[in-house]
């Protein structure tokens, strides 16, 4: 078992704001101004450490990760420094982003402010964590199987996944391509929509959708406490939108989308990271080490099983989702699990998060989680989905959703 590193504190500015959440790399600064003057100035940001900041050593949360130093910034961050943003510092993520819980055995645990005790969510564990306790206004992560959807949901954030393949990755540490994209977080929705538009490059319409899809068997999936705390949330968007009807996401059963993406991730992240671990053998975590191993033995009949069952869910998505339609589910099926659990009690939860995340790998769609329900005090999120490109449509719901609350 990995012992986390001790950590000093973390500079993430000129004010000497002192990192109290655990969010930021370990003895990094990372600060780089934000260009005067454009639609994002005077906000601050912070990247997780799968993207490369020039001159910055780009670390993908493992110590023995080839460290090389970038010349260029990747194109998330040099998006929102062109826009004004000033970027704060570089946030813990877990190892070479195999993971969903947010706890790294080589940074530690960012505190999930909103549940002190409960995990903070993964791989963007960072980023969410810096975000949720005030430290920046936004903060850059990936999802490739839920790692913004899923601490947003556990933080109390709104975070999204755009369409897969919509913005480019230059920079970006990859995963499992054909399913990794890059995505943001904020803690109130004009936040969100500022950066959105910045980051879609497009502005966010007044227009709503006038459609909305309930995924009955997502919410029949989630625990019963976690479906009754979104019914609220659910019946304001209900309101907002006008025209509901409730339709199963996965007729062949979120299970077996779930099994289909949990083929296909592991199998491209093998393939991603089989050069490196035969050349310099590294230090990972138990449950990352698994997952690896357990990729370079999927079958090419396995893998072509899930590239049919990819089709079968791009087909259901795309069949529920017209332009003007929208689909709400439950982000997560539970508010976020305890730290420290054993690795027996981890593996169960890790699959039923999964099986309401493997969609936006599969598929493809954008997807929103709004925050605003909470089960005994934790936070849950509501996800939207949308259309393939109508990602400025979900933000524009769920700045219309917020003034509604």
């Amino acid at each position: 078992m990995l012992v986390p590193l001790p950590r000093p504190p973390a500079t993430i500015s000129r004010a000497m704001m002192i990192d109290t959440v655990n969010a930021f790399v370990p003895g990094t600064s990372a600060r780089v101004d934000g260009r005067h003057g454009g639609p994002l100035s005077g906000m601050t940001f912070a990247a997780k450490d799968l993207f490369d900041v020039a001159g910055h050593p780009t670390g993908g949360g493992n110590h023995d990760w080839p460290r090389s130093v970038p010349n260029r910034h990747a194109w998330a961050v040099q998006t929102l420094l062109d826009a004004g943003a000033t970027l704060v510092g570089k946030t813990v993520t877990d190892e070479v982003s195999l993971g969903i819980l947010g706890e790294s055995a080589f940074d530690g645990t960012p505190l999930n402010t909103k549940a002190p005790d409960r995990v903070p969510g993964g791989s963007s564990s960072g980023s969410a964590a810096a975000v949720a306790a005030g430290l920046c206004d936004t903060a850059i992560g990936t999802d490739t199987g839920g790692s913004v959807r899923i601490p947003a949901s556990f933080c109390g954030l709104y975070g999204i996944r755009p369409t897969h393949g919509r913005l480019p990755l230059d920079g970006m540490m990859p995963q499992a391509p054909s399913s990794d994209t890059t995505g943001w977080f904020a803690r109130d929705a004009g936040t969100f929509a500022r950066v959105s538009a910045v980051m879609l490059g497009e502005p966010i319409p007044d227009a709503l959708p006038t459609r909305l899809v309930v995924a009955v068997d997502a919410f029949g999936f989630a625990d019963p406490e976690t479906a009754a705390a979104l019914r609220p949330l659910l019946e304001r968007l209900s309101a907002l939108v006008g025209e509901v009807r409730e339709e199963m996401l996965a007729p062949q059963g979120l299970s077996v989308w779930g099994r289909a993406q949990r083929t296909l991730q592991p199998a491209e992240a093998w393939a991603t990271f089989r050069d490196w671990l035969d050349r310099d053998n590294p230090r990972l975590a138990f449950n990352v080490a698994r997952g690896l191993i357990l990729g370079s033995m999927v079958s090419e009949s396995d893998l072509g099983w899930a590239r049919l069952m990819r089709h079968e869910s791009l087909a259901r998505v795309t069949h529920l989702l017209p332009p003007g339609t929208i689909l709400a589910m439950p982000t997560t099926p539970f508010p976020a699990p305890p730290k420290g659990l054993p690795l027996s009690a981890q593996n169960p939860i890790r699959e039923r998060i999964l099986c309401l995340a493997a969609h936006g790998g599969l598929a493809g769609f954008p997807q929103v989680s709004v925050p605003g329900a909470e089960v005994d005090g934790l936070p849950v999120g509501l996800s939207i989905l949308a259309a393939r490109g109508a990602d400025a449509h979900l933000i524009a719901t769920a700045q219309a959703l917020e003034s509604r609350t």
